[in-house]
């Protein structure tokens, strides 16, 4: 829940575990060193509450024009009237005063700015839904296309969030062999990695054998009797404590695997190491096009994770990110939100987790995944509903399209103001005199 960590972390002795969070299989005494409103979760809490009341809120830019051009109109009409009434032609001058005193007023009339910029907002926020943009906020999709800085998660984010089968490495090429055998022992278990491996054998359609004396050994992995011999999937120090040795060319294989961020479980049958099956949490699918597209933008990218540094620094590697972060504590991306924003950024940050939340907040936009925590999506403006980072390009050109239209739209009064006027005035007078004397 805080380091976003697809894989469960083992706790020693003296170890600190966080509140929320869940364990595994075994028990173990907790010493609670802080409680109520001083634990970890309710400092996340407090964070985005301050978070969200910082927050100034925009000024538009529709009541910045409405503020000069209202105004004005009125006082040009109050001009006009009064000009006709000097230069106005003998005995019609209080009727030319009136009648283009009023033309000024319906011609030039603000309702353009009143109307055109929420329907414009209306339409985009519709167009947003049916591409999976759940806009909750319209300031924020208007304030989209000046975002400079976009800092990203990277478990749930820009990955799977899970963690699937990569490769299976054997010594004697039989991968069904070892896929089955795991397959069998993990049926028994509840940990993700076992998950995994159910799911990719019955992908294969591979059938599990019936497996006795089912062993879960916690921190390790798994062991129980198949066909008679005594069956192993796990870590090394699983292998060792059993006194069964691994080659040195398929540990050097597991090292070339390992540097990739990649989990190793080994698959032994009796004393013998059949092979290992590698793990990884896939980065999602469109996840590298949306970075390359958002930093050919312009838009400098940051990610941020809970992660280790060296699983970090692979997926950074792959998608093409050179500045990122590992290791990082919720407050850490509060802060470097923060950061940014004293600089005079206009900063993104997306995010799926509980960890996330406080820097959603603070971000002058907040993009969550749909697939998240319900407390990052109430945290964010924006909801990417797929749970596809490449909503963060469609959003901004979204944003863009329309300011652009609604921009427009502050100069067609002017526009239709400066047309009309270029008609003669006789027929506004004979329309007029027609209406009072049929």
């Amino acid at each position: 829940m805080i380091t976003g960590e697809p894989v469960p972390v083992e706790k020693n002795i003296n170890d600190k575990v966080s509140s929320g969070t869940i364990n595994g299989n075994q028990v173990f005494v907790m010493q609670a060193e802080k409680v109520g409103d001083d634990t970890l979760l309710a400092q996340i809490i407090k964070m985005v509450n301050e978070a969200s009341r910082s927050k100034a809120p925009i000024q538009k830019l529709t009541d910045k024009v409405s503020k000069i051009f209202v105004p004005t109109v009125v006082l040009v009409a109050v001009l006009t009237f009064i000009l006709w009434q000097f230069f106005g032609p003998e005995g019609k001058k209080s009727l030319f005063a009136f009648v283009n005193a009023v033309a000024v007023l319906i011609v030039a009339c603000p309702c353009a700015l009143g109307l055109a910029t929420p329907m414009s907002l209306m339409v985009g926020i519709g167009k947003g839904a049916k591409n999976g943009i759940l806009i909750k906020n319209a300031e924020a999709l208007e304030q989209m296309n000046k975002v400079n800085v976009l800092i990203t998660d990277k478990t749930g984010t820009l990955t799977e969030g899970k963690p699937s089968v990569e490769h299976i490495e054997t010594i004697d090429n039989d991968k069904n062999l070892i896929l089955q055998l795991a397959y069998s022992l993990n049926q028994n278990s509840g940990h993700p990695l076992s998950n995994a491996v159910i799911k990719k054998a019955k992908e294969e359609n591979i059938k599990p054998e019936k497996t006795e004396n089912f062993e879960n050994i916690s921190g390790k992995g798994v062991k129980g009797n198949i066909n008679g011999k005594t069956v192993y999937v796990g870590n090394e120090s699983l292998l060792t404590s059993h006194h069964i040795s691994i080659s040195e060319n398929l540990k050097r294989k597991a090292a070339e695997v390992q540097a990739k961020a990649q989990t190793i479980s080994y698959v032994a049958e009796g004393d013998k190491v059949l092979g290992f099956i590698s793990f990884t949490d896939k980065i999602k699918e469109n996840a590298k096009k949306a970075i390359h597209q958002l930093a050919n933008e312009g838009i400098e990218v940051i990610m941020m994770t809970g992660d280790n540094e060296h699983t970090a620094k692979a997926v950074a590697n792959e998608l093409g990110i050179k500045n990122f972060k590992a290791n990082c504590q919720p407050e850490d991306k509060l802060n470097e939100v923060k950061k940014l924003q004293q600089k005079g950024k206009i900063v993104a940050m997306t995010g799926d987790g509980i960890n996330d939340s406080p820097a959603l907040a603070q971000a002058n936009i907040g993009i969550a995944m749909g697939t998240g925590t319900d407390v990052a999506i109430e945290s964010a403006e924006i909801t990417l509903l797929k749970g596809d980072i490449s909503g963060v390009a469609k959003s901004r050109l979204l944003s863009e399209k329309l300011l652009k239209i609604s921009k427009k739209t502050y100069f067609l009064p002017l526009f239709i103001m400066f047309w009309v006027f270029r008609l003669r005035q006789d027929y506004c007078i004979r329309f007029l005199e027609f209406c009072c004397h049929p």
